[in-house]
């Protein structure tokens, strides 16, 4: 295994055998349906492996791959050590403790964020889950359907804590913007003293250069997030990937990649940031949801 691999996180070498695989097989001037018919595998587990979503990569299936696409030594080597990192080490929402406690979609979802450049996200009826205060947190997870003990609402929270830690990366930060509908800052969610810490812990949080806050009022009526709530995520511009848009609801949550959906999503996300009132404005607005709270 290479020493690049072998110091790498699990995410990113999943990322890194993605582009990889990808490149080789574009190459060959192969069709990801005629590799699967020489594998005898299914189509989608080519898509899986270029676009990053499978939580193991097995090294036997990169050894033949590089075979069909006629990668050279030094290369079939590295991407055999990325695929041995999968093999051997676990992101943090794989781990036994937590991985229980969040939906297969959402871990898709976490795999993305953690090589992701930058989310956009639009919430309308609570503060997006990269702001959450634990309070805040906990208040939410309380009150959804489905009998959960304490035990399960702290591995959740705990999830939602972990990922935050992508807004602080020391190399490459998440760039989040975030807009959020009016109500979000005026329900009182866990009571007064909960919603003020939540309200203080945005406003800290948008003091970073990263983070971007957007509220719409009330009074700007009709707007283009009024179809539910979502999140963008764009990734760099060293990553041939597309954006991808994550949903969920109360049965399910899933990632939408096809360009003709993700657009919808861009164009109303750029309208929503177009009519809503900038961050320095929707700061001072939280400011005095706090003072009201």
């Amino acid at each position: 295994m290479s020493d690049e691999a072998g110091s790498a996180a699990p995410a990113l070498c999943r990322l890194q055998l993605a582009i990889e695989l990808r490149a080789l097989r574009k190459a060959a001037d192969l069709s990801a349906a005629a590799v699967a018919n020489q594998l005898v595998v299914s189509p989608s587990k080519i898509n899986r492996l270029e676009y990053a979503e499978n939580g193991v990569v097995e090294p036997a299936d990169v050894m033949a791959l590089c075979t069909i696409y006629g990668a050279d030594d030094e290369l079939r080597d590295t991407l055999i050590g990325y695929a041995t990192v999968t093999k051997t080490k676990k992101d943090w929402w794989q781990k036994r403790d937590l991985a229980p406690a969040i939906p297969p979609g959402f871990k898709a979802y976490l795999g993305a964020e953690a090589v992701g450049r930058q989310a956009k996200t639009y919430e309308n009826e609570y503060v997006p889950g990269l702001l959450q205060e634990e309070g805040y947190c906990h208040a939410i997870l309380s009150t959804q359907p489905g009998r959960q003990d304490e035990e399960e609402i702290g591995k959740r929270i705990a999830v939602h804590m972990t990922r935050q830690e992508a807004l602080h990366r020391t190399e490459r930060p998440l760039q989040l913007d975030a807009i959020m509908n009016e109500a979000v800052l005026r329900r009182r969610v866990g009571g007064r003293q909960v919603m003020r810490k939540q309200l203080e812990h945005i406003v800290d949080l948008a003091s970073l250069g990263t983070v971007r806050i957007q509220v719409v009022p009330f009074e700007l009526g009709a707007h283009p997030g009024m179809n539910g709530s979502f999140t963008i995520l764009r990734f760099g511009e060293d990553v041939p990937f597309q954006p991808v848009v994550y949903l969920e609801n109360l049965a399910d949550n899933w990632l939408l990649r096809k360009q003709a959906e993700t657009a919808r999503y861009e164009q109303a996300f750029t309208d929503l940031q177009t009519a809503a009132p900038g961050h320095n404005e929707s700061v001072k607005m939280i400011e005095e949801a706090i003072k009201e709270h």
